[in-house]
């Protein structure tokens, strides 16, 4: 590593571009010149020695972060704990990309000046209290049931093609039914060979089924207990459940104070109006970016209240009349809930 010469009084401002096995960080100083540029672990050490590094140059004053949600996870978490503020700092742009370039130094520069123009000035989520675990559970929970999907899925296609005689016992039954009665079959061998390999694909097949529905209940069981801990006003909101909380606090994280306003809240949930308009045609279309999964829960809380609040479908019927589409009457919609949603998030 490079002697420094520390400045007094100096401020510096730092820039990662972090990876899986290492993070490459610059520093700046407060007129935008190259300190230097230096590789660390991606380890807790590697934090520590990259920390050492920025602060022999000076006061470090920011510290932009690349992948803050990923592999910048844990040297955002680790800067915060040393009270150093923390700028989350999107990729670089493509058309720099293309016309300069890309390495990794250059990345790592560009996140320090895109902190000391004010272009990036996000603050990320903390990721170290109740939001966080609940999120570690919804991957659990959303791949246990992307799995049983597809395991039901490949199950009516075994039933569909199997042999008449299986064919005709599995013919008509309900999913819960067909699970149940192909992780009940006990296939023998000795006989014809297809109906051997089918029922012992069923079996199997249904018996995963079966411990996947298993491990959904006992993560429910989990998420229940740590959503209602973290914000059981939420869940006092018309169409709000376990699993559209749990969405929407993880959009806001175990910080939800970075979000400055109800409006950035909306942005981030994908669920502000955008303007779609055209010389006399004045309107608004639905935002395609935010978080999906945040924009999703927003969805299925607008299609409760749908099926089960007069005052939502009087609303719907209302400015249908008017000539919105319902399409636009959803969007509308989703945007109230968020409002009402923002204002239950839990504070520090």
């Amino acid at each position: 590593m490079a002697m420094t010469i520390v400045e007094a009084g100096r401020t510096v401002v730092g820039g990662v571009d972090t990876h899986l096995d290492v993070h490459v960080a610059a520093a700046l100083d407060s007129i935008g010149g190259v300190l230097g540029v230096e590789s660390f672990d991606a380890a807790p050490r590697g934090y520590k020695a990259m920390l050492e590094w920025m602060g022999a140059f000076g006061e470090v004053a920011k510290v932009g972060v690349e992948g803050t949600g990923s592999y910048g996870a844990g040297l955002a978490r680790f800067l915060r704990r040393a009270d150093i503020e923390v700028v989350e700092v999107d990729r670089p742009n493509r058309q720099v990309r293309r016309t300069q370039g890309k390495s990794d130094p250059a990345d790592a520069v560009e996140a320090a000046r895109a902190v000391l123009s004010g272009r990036a000035d996000g603050t990320p989520k903390s990721r170290d209290g109740g939001v966080e675990a609940i999120r570690a559970l919804l991957v659990a929970k959303r791949s246990a049931r992307e799995g049983r999907l597809r395991a039901i899925n490949q199950m009516r296609h075994l039933s569909y093609t199997a042999p008449d005689q299986l064919r005709s016992r599995l013919k008509g039954l309900s999913t819960t039914q067909l699970v149940v009665e192909a992780a009940a079959m006990r296939p023998r061998p000795g006989g014809d060979p297809v109906v051997y390999a089918t029922k012992v694909s069923l079996s199997s097949i249904g018996r995963r089924v079966l411990a996947l529905e298993e491990e959904t209940a006992g993560i429910d069981e989990l998420l229940d207990e740590l959503v209602t801990a973290t914000a059981p006003s939420m869940l006092e909101i018309f169409g709000v459940g376990i699993d559209t909380a749990a969405a929407l606090l993880v959009a806001a994280g175990d910080n939800p104070e970075r979000l400055r306003s109800e409006a950035a809240w909306a942005h981030l949930c994908g669920v502000a109006p955008i303007q779609a308009s055209s010389g006399k045609v004045i309107r608004h279309r639905l935002d395609r970016g935010g978080d999906r999964h945040a924009n999703n829960a927003l969805w299925r809380i607008v299609m409760v209240r749908l099926r089960s609040d007069p005052r939502s479908r009087a609303y719907m019927e209302r400015r249908t009349k008017e000539g919105r589409s319902k399409r636009e009457v959803i969007r509308i919609l989703k945007r109230y809930v968020a409002r009402e949603v923002f204002k239950q998030l839990p504070r520090a």
